[in-house]
């Protein structure tokens, strides 16, 4: 077992800034919610906001990826922090007068997406830049584990605020958070390892490139967009299903618990395991999630369906640090944010596509139908990844990672220092 990647100062710095993030983060969508539902009473305004959120996150995601590769990943992420915290503080403003203003709120989510679009692939180049190779995974486990911390005590920190103070207070907090992270970012010195200079175009088509030649990272992309695809079906129709048959609202809180504790479960496992095909193993992981979207189908017991959603939360919770540091100990680092950030495009685009499809299909199938259908497409895709020679070859032996070779149509691995069991 090697020495924690927060005994290196660079890392520790980082870490602690993003797990403050996160947990301002973590407060925020409650606290919007029940704001905007306070002022105007329209779920059409939160619909609204959200989405002026979400549409230039995704627009500009590989646009971000660019300029995260040709400028070193800590300025992209100060500048991002301080951005958002401008935001978030405008927002909170708002919130904590008599007449908060939902178009200045909308604006701000609208230059706090873009801001997203920047630093989302921006971290997995810091994370590069921080932690040795050896030590990635478990740096990825403490990230995730973070993450998953911070949702547990979120909404309850949310609620707290919320009701003691106001919920403008809770998007004041996240401000302080990004300020807090961008000043610890500000010690930290990374080496940059600029590629060739091209134009704009070159550069996405370049990153798009390194994408498409390795069988294992765009097959399994499709499988992970499947899977976001499927939980944004479980969201929309999980409530209807544990409010109707399973006992109430109390039953869905349950579940949704459940799956942040298997979340927290599966990013320890992570940063313990050191799995041959790691690749695979992800994958295998995050077709667990069939088994929730199953027992919603029928449905079963409430029981059985928290454990359920539990178990498949779990495997995203492995699959998070294990295909990051894959993906970090893999791919040139010149090129490593363009890459990422086709990543999180495939995962984020396919969220909205359940969401607007998964009543329409339960309206005309039922929702038990859809359910089953999503379930056997989130396990089917998973596993139909076994079936792809890079992701079968990709194995981790003798500290080295090796994919199939350049004649099958991937690329070799770089070497890397992580250690297998």
């Amino acid at each position: 077992m090697t020495a924690s990647p927060l005994r290196q100062r660079a890392f520790r710095r980082f870490f602690i800034g993003r797990s403050l993030s996160l947990i301002g983060d973590a407060v925020v969508p409650a606290a919007l919610a029940l704001a905007l539902l306070r002022a105007t009473g329209s779920v059409s305004s939160l619909a609204l906001v959200l989405g002026c959120a979400m549409v230039p996150k995704l627009l500009l995601l590989p646009v971000g990826g660019v300029i995260a590769d040709r400028l070193d990943a800590r300025t992209v992420a100060i500048g991002t922090d301080l951005v958002r915290c401008g935001m978030q503080l405008l927002v909170g403003l708002q919130l904590l007068g008599s007449e908060p203003s939902i178009g200045l709120i909308a604006l701000a989510e609208v230059v706090g997406g873009a801001a997203s679009a920047f630093a989302t692939p921006a971290l997995s180049p810091l994370v590069s830049a921080t932690v040795r190779n050896e030590d990635r995974q478990r740096a990825n486990s403490l990230l995730g584990t973070a993450g998953s911390v911070a949702r547990l005590g979120g909404p309850a920190l949310a609620g707290l605020l919320i009701w003691s103070a106001g919920p403008g207070w809770a998007f004041v907090l996240d401000a302080v958070t990004f300020v807090a992270s961008a000043v610890l970012l500000l010690g930290i010195q990374v080496t940059h390892v600029p590629g060739p200079k091209r134009s704009f175009r070159s550069d996405l088509t370049e990153g798009w490139t390194e994408v498409r030649s390795r069988d294992w990272y765009w097959t399994s992309l499709i499988a992970h967009g499947i899977w976001y695809f499927t939980a944004s079906v479980l969201m929309v129709l999980g409530p209807v299903i544990a409010v109707r048959s399973l006992g109430g609202e109390g039953s869905w809180v349950a579940v949704l618990q459940s799956g942040s504790v298997g979340v927290l479960v599966g990013a320890l496992l992570a940063g313990r395991l050191r799995v041959r095909r790691p690749v695979a193993a992800g994958n295998l992981a995050a077709g667990l999630y069939a088994l929730p979207l199953a027992a919603l189908a029928f449905p079963a017991p409430a029981p059985v369906v928290i454990v359920a959603y539990g178990v498949g939360m779990a495997g995203l919770g492995f699959l998070g640090p294990v295909w990051e540091t894959t993906v970090q100990n893999t791919i040139p680092e010149h090129v490593l944010a363009r890459v990422i950030s086709y990543d999180w495009l495939m995962s984020l685009s396919a969220m909205p596509v359940g969401y607007l499809l998964a009543p329409i299909a339960a309206g005309a199938w039922g929702a038990g139908r859809t359910l089953s259908v999503s379930a056997i497409l989130v396990g089917g895709a998973c596993t139909a990844t076994l079936a792809v020679p890079g992701v079968r070859r990709f194995v981790v032996v003798a500290g080295e990672q090796r994919t199939a070779s350049a004649s099958t149509g991937t690329h070799d691995a770089e070497p890397t220092d992580s250690p297998a069991c």
